[in-house]
């Protein structure tokens, strides 16, 4: 499964919702989970919502449901942080957040776990993603994370790669394809990829999940209610067989 979390809040800001946004993630009860826009801390929000976690709020989603997280901070300011996590249900053996912030303010990154699965001799490497609003910032990451795969992940791993990629112009699958053998779960299953943003009526793809050695079965956008409530973006799931 794979959410911006949007860091706890509706659109516009208007209500912080993470306890609800826990329950709708458990609801779904996925094994891996990647999200983006995680909030870390934030001290004046921590002051000013009663119902704001004492914990990071990625251990905050992965409550009991998920015993294993890793967390890859991107963005930081003087009143707190947020970037990527992963919250597995496997043991997570090893993990590297990869700064991948071009210039500007926007600070992006891509957090790579290698993870054990029982019955499997080899890891299992994931990668979350939230890459950039603009176009030259995307070409240059997607090339990033090409090479990223090419140096950390086996030839003959499985890798699934999730997040916000933020590509409306769908620009990305070539890229990936080409540079790092990976395809889109849902333009593989039904010829395009699923339109995520914003969800309340989602006109553009932008959320993905890549995978390379595995398969995948019935890729699905989750539905509005209660997911247009929770997030911009609208979630995506899928079953992969490794």
């Amino acid at each position: 499964m794979t959410v911006n979390t949007h860091k706890g809040f509706t659109v516009f800001n208007r209500k912080f919702i993470l306890p609800e946004l826990r329950e709708a993630v458990r609801t779904v009860g996925a094994d891996v989970v990647f999200l983006q826009e995680v909030q870390g801390t934030h001290d004046r929000h921590a002051r000013k919502h009663s119902n704001w976690p004492e914990a990071p709020h990625y251990e905050f989603l992965a409550d009991t449901m998920w015993p294993q997280f890793a967390y890859g901070r991107n963005a930081v300011y003087p009143k707190g942080h947020h970037g990527n996590a992963v919250l597995s249900k496997f043991p997570i053996a090893s993990f590297t957040n990869h700064d991948v912030s071009i210039a500007g303010p926007e600070k992006r990154g891509l957090l790579h776990c290698a993870l054990r699965v029982p019955g499997r001799v080899g890891e299992v490497h994931v990668i979350c993603a939230h890459l950039g609003l603009a176009e030259n910032h995307r070409q240059q990451q997607l090339e990033l994370l090409c090479h990223i795969v090419r140096d950390e992940v086996p030839p003959d791993a499985p890798l699934v790669v999730a997040g916000d990629f933020n590509d409306w112009r769908g620009r990305a699958h070539e890229v990936l394809a080409k540079g790092a053998a990976l395809r889109e779960v849902f333009v593989h299953a039904n010829g395009a990829a699923a339109k995520t943003f914003p969800s309340r009526f989602p006109v553009l793809a932008l959320d993905r999940i890549y995978v390379r050695n595995a398969g995948v079965h019935a890729p699905v956008v989750l539905p509005r209610k209660p997911w247009s409530h929770l997030s911009d973006h609208a979630p995506l799931v899928a079953e992969i067989q490794i």
